[in-house]
């Protein structure tokens, strides 16, 4: 037989695209339109709804950036379209190869009722199916000019990502708005070729099952009349039913179907329009529920759930409707999709609180799965913090993005810093926004790693990104692809179904140790350095709030302020969103993130000052409150006292120019270029710079990634550096006891002060950066005299380890990487740390010195910031400060307090007494990370701590009230049943707690 294969499918492509398809719609007759545009920002509904429209006709441009139109469409169903399925097609001017990211719309009844969204890919609103004739038609859109920020050519520097420089050009022309016949039976032939010639694409070519398809392809074609396609549809379809209900073979892989729309709470939009983003989201995706009895949709994000309830009530609704359906299925477990390798332990810890939490009292449902899938890399000790918080579930996809290394598994155990274990499922598909394609599919099923011992993946399906959801065709395709030959099967199931299912056929799944390290969109630990220090700050001011007004609430009555730090919390969890604290939205974005942070700042100060006033009472003794979870110059942790201050330092001139700092602990020389090159430890005897080295070295990197500028930095970028070694100043700071320097670079200038704080073995780096960089690198080098393997870097409740080779391309590709307060490197015995307050990517090398001790010269350099040009043009030009302090003969735990300790400063306030902790622990391994009020409102206090310093620990809590009972909690506060037995003595409990184990104990007050 001749193989005609090719003629075959390229006539299937052209009678789709120019004969079936247009013949969906046979008839249509256009609506009538007028449009009001708001003058500002977003109006309510019933101010849209009640503004004067003027006339407009397709055609006519519409849409300054940013800027929302009301349309409202008219019209009259023709009498001859009885008994027949209507719709309304509204097309504002879409491209459909972006939905999500341009103009959307949602559509409302005159009374306000919302009926559905229109994106790219969902411009139709159902009239009737069938109509009677004569209807009148009466609908209202509100319209939504969003810019294109990544167009089809990415990446370049566009003025449209804030609305103060997008200008007032209409961005989009207004295309076809009409009254149109739906031909279902055409509508399904569509849906059948589609499948048919998607699969048939996929399978060999010289399979029977393709060839089989192709005969019965050919068959519907000749049934099709080109001339009259609505009325050989029929036919046409007859020919495939029996290629469409060929069984798939046992073997098939499964795919459970999620519908889906990952929205991003912000990125190439402001969070005001997520809020509408969503909205029109859950209105189309209940409508499709409403429609589809076999559909299940499913969101995350709490904060995003709380946005429809607040500003939609209409639509909330609609959706809690569908969720007590089961239908609507709220997923996740978090207040939004965060970043996982910058939030703090408390953060991290919080995310799943307010989320879990949210979910639980609205709708009874305990979420048990996290929901990760477009995060950029998650931390090391995240398993613990969600099996912490009563889930045990990971979900996530963008790890499939990752540039050098293919990850080995797609669902496996992945083992945090603890121990702990997550049952993990990366699917297959490599795409968080699956349309049902048949290429999909197969590449799901040839690409799941786990064949022979599991058969299970997820596809989260739907648009997202920007929003937009399932569509009609997804959920038609899908339900052609239940059991077909030749296909993977499909069925529509809840995370929850999907994950028991995978757990029952893959008992013991390989285990994966330590971070999920994402080798891409490393640069989205320094982009946006003061979102970044906006977040860190706000992190530790939450933790000083809750901690002065619990001890002032348990002794002194002091107003707990739960409503505030609740909503003050969120705020800060919703900046954690993964688009948001890594620095990779528009600039509207982070403009309104540093006055957010701002606002926060002067709110929790205004709690800590009055609790501390309440503590100290009227008096004038000179106090000072001590945040941090170690004493610092004798003030206990978590208390208020007196300080024993140490005696001063000495600071002598420097024979060859520069000047030598001593405090009998540590002696450093800064030489005539502001470089320190010796900080040499006097009890240790011990160097701490290599030889010919130089440590507070400012390297000027140039930074144009080949794609994903304010997301990446790639390895090339180190192939030329420039050392800021000229200085136009090297003298004493103001106060004598410091060194103060002043660096110029080409639009840019930094002036550092040096100070080695009495009796503290540390030396304190002041950097401030007045930044006029473009794409530059600025990273601050520490060339270290240490003969380190590997080092050791914070994460969330303990610290990772990372090594300081290059053996494998998986060491080779974590050229930059993400730390907390500190990292620290160690030889046996003594070791050097560098500690922050606001930075968190940095990478380590290490070169064996070719003359001299022929020693190991490790090199940590600590990134500052960048200057992209996409999505921000603008991206951190200004004025930054930042603070790191190096730490010669650091141990561990020096690292840990020392990075506490530089990120909570010491409190000065006068008052009548001294105040003692609310709680104390006697073990320095033993770091309390909150102190409380329970969110219940009982009263009691909650104490969360861990094991910080990577080994066993035993150590004694010791309240400082009348406790009448203790529990140990989950991280909502629940009892845990399971929990381990504590010693208790009255108000003092002895705990045992595992390398990084987290604990959280509720103590009843009397």
């Amino acid at each position: 037989m001749h193989d005609d294969r090719t003629l075959v499918e390229a006539r299937l492509r052209r009678v789709l695209d120019e004969r079936i398809r247009p013949a969906v719609y046979p008839e249509s007759v256009p609506l009538q339109v007028a449009v009001w545009h708001a003058p500002g920002e977003p109006v309510p509904v019933e101010e849209g709804l009640a503004a004067e429209p003027e006339p407009v006709e397709a055609g006519a441009r519409w849409g300054a950036p940013w800027g929302t139109s009301w349309f409202r469409v008219t019209g009259t169903v023709p009498e001859a379209w009885a008994g027949r399925t209507v719709e309304a097609l509204l097309d504002l001017g879409f491209d459909e190869n972006m939905p999500g990211f341009q103009c959307e719309g949602l559509v409302y009844r005159p009374d306000g009722t919302p009926v559905k969204g229109l994106n790219p890919r969902n411009q139709w609103v159902r009239i009737g199916a069938p109509v009677a004739g004569g209807e009148e038609v009466v609908l209202h859109i509100e319209a939504a000019s969003n810019p294109v920020i990544l167009d089809y050519h990415p990446f370049r520097p566009t003025r449209l990502g804030d609305k103060e420089t997008a200008g007032h050009e209409p961005q989009y022309t207004l295309a076809r708005m009409d009254l149109a016949v739906f031909d279902e039976p055409v509508w399904q032939l569509v849906m059948d070729l589609e499948v048919l010639g998607e699969l048939m694409a996929e399978l060999p070519v010289d399979s029977a099952r393709r060839h089989d398809i192709l005969r019965a392809v050919e068959r519907a074609l000749d049934a099709v009349d080109l001339q009259d396609v609505n009325g050989t549809a029929g036919r046409a379809r007859e020919q495939l039913t029996g290629v469409l209900s060929a069984p798939a073979v046992p073997s098939a892989h499964r795919i459970s179907a999620v519908g889906h729309a990952h929205i991003d709470s912000a990125w190439l939009w402001p969070l005001r329009e997520t809020v509408r983003k969503v909205a029109r989201t859950t209105s189309n995706m209940t409508a499709l529920i409403e429609d589809e009895p076999e559909f299940v949709f499913a969101m995350s994000q709490a904060q995003q759930w709380a946005w429809v309830k607040e500003h939609r009530p209409e639509v909330w609704a609609r959706v809690k409707k569908a969720v007590a359906e089961g239908r609507f299925v709220p997923a996740g477990g978090m207040w939004v999709e965060s970043d996982t390798n910058m939030p703090g332990s408390e953060a991290m810890a919080r995310q799943f609180v307010h989320g879990k939490r949210f979910f639980l009292d609205e709708f009874g449902i305990e979420n048990e799965e996290a929901w990760l899938p477009d995060t950029f890399g998650f931390a090391a000790g995240l398993p613990q913090i969600i099996r912490a918080a009563g889930a045990k579930w990971l979900l996530t996809q963008k790890i499939s993005w990752s540039q050098t290394n293919t990850f080995p598994h797609h669902t496996f155990q992945w083992e945090g810093i603890d121990g702990t274990r997550i049952f993990t499922h990366f699917p297959p598909v490599d795409t968080y926004n699956c349309s049902m394609k048949g290429s999909e599919l197969a590449h799901a099923a040839s690409n799941f790693k786990d064949k022979g011992r599991a058969r299970h993946s997820l596809a989260p399906t739907g648009w997202g990104d920007g929003g937009g959801g399932t569509t009609r065709e997804m959920v038609a395709k899908a339900a052609r692809l239940r059991d077909l030959e030749g296909s993977a099967t499909v069925v529509w199931e809840t995370p929850r179904a999907f994950f028991e299912k995978a757990e029952a056929e893959y008992p013991e799944p390989p285990v994966w140790v330590g971070e999920l390290y994402l080798e891409l969109h490393r640069a989205t630990l320094t982009s946006q350095a003061k979102t970044k220090q906006g977040n860190r700050r706000s992190e530790h001011l939450l933790r000083e709030a809750e901690l002065w007004a619990a001890t002032a609430a348990v002794r002194t009555g002091f107003p707990y302020p739960h409503e505030e730090l609740d909503r003050i919390w969120k705020t800060v969890l919703l900046h954690q969103f993964h688009d948001i604290l890594p620095g990779s939205s528009i600039a509207w974005v982070h403009r309104e993130a540093r006055a957010t942070y701002e606002r926060i700042a002067a709110e929790l100060n205004d709690i800590i000052t009055a609790a501390q006033r309440a503590l100290a009472g009227e008096g004038s003794r000179h106090l000072v409150f001590n945040p941090a979870p170690h004493s610092r110059h004798g003030v206990p942790a978590a208390g208020a006292g007196a300080p024993r201050l140490p005696q001063g330092t000495e600071v002598s001139p420097r024979a060859a120019g520069g000047y030598v700092l001593g405090n009998g602990l540590l002696r450093i020389e800064i030489d005539a270029h502001g470089l320190v090159v010796s900080a040499y430890d006097l009890d240790a005897g011990r160097e701490t710079i290599a030889p010919g080295g130089a440590a507070n070295l400012l390297q000027l990197h140039p930074d144009f990634p080949n794609m994903w500028d304010a997301w990446d930095v790639d390895s090339f970028y180190r192939n030329t550096v420039t050392d800021l070694t000229d200085a136009e100043s090297v003298e004493l700071g103001e106060d004598g006891a410091s060194v103060r320097i002043v660096r110029s670079f080409g639009a840019s200038r930094v002036t550092q002060v040096l100070t080695l704080p009495p009796g503290e073995r540390r030396l304190a780096i002041d950097t401030e950066v007045d930044w006029h960089e473009t794409e530059k690198f600025l990273k601050l080098a520490f060339p270290l005299d240490l003969h380190a393997e590997r080092y050791a870097s914070e994460t969330q409740f303990g610290h990772a380890y990372r090594p300081t080779h290059t053996n494998t391309s998986w060491e080779a590709a974590k050229f930059e990487a993400c730390n907390h307060r500190f990292v620290h490197l160690e030889e046996p015995g003594w070791g050097v740390a560098v500690v922050n307050d606001s930075t968190y990517g940095h990478d380590v090398t290490r070169t064996v010195r070719t003359d001299g001790d022929r020693g190991t010269t490790t090199t940590l350099r600590v990134s500052l910031l960048r200057a992209p040009r996409f999505p921000d043009p603008e991206t951190d030009q200004g004025v930054h400060r930042f603070r790191h302090a190096l730490v010669p003969g650091a141990s561990i735990a020096d690292a840990v307090r020392e990075g506490w300790r530089i990120n909570l400063p010491e409190r000065h306030l006068t008052g009548a007494h001294e105040v003692a902790p609310l709680v104390t622990v006697d073990n320095d391994a033993v770091v309390i990370s909150a102190v409380k009020l329970a969110d219940d409102g009982s009263g009691d206090v909650v104490v969360r701590f861990h094991e910080a310093h990577g080994g066993r620990a035993r150590a004694t809590l010791t309240a400082g009230f009348e406790v009448t009972d203790v529990t140990v909690t989950d991280l909502l506060e629940r009892p845990l049943t399971d929990a381990v037995g504590q010693d208790r003595d009255g108000e003092r409990l002895t705990v045992r707690l595992r390398p990084f184990q987290l604990m959280t104990l509720r103590l009843r007050r009397r």
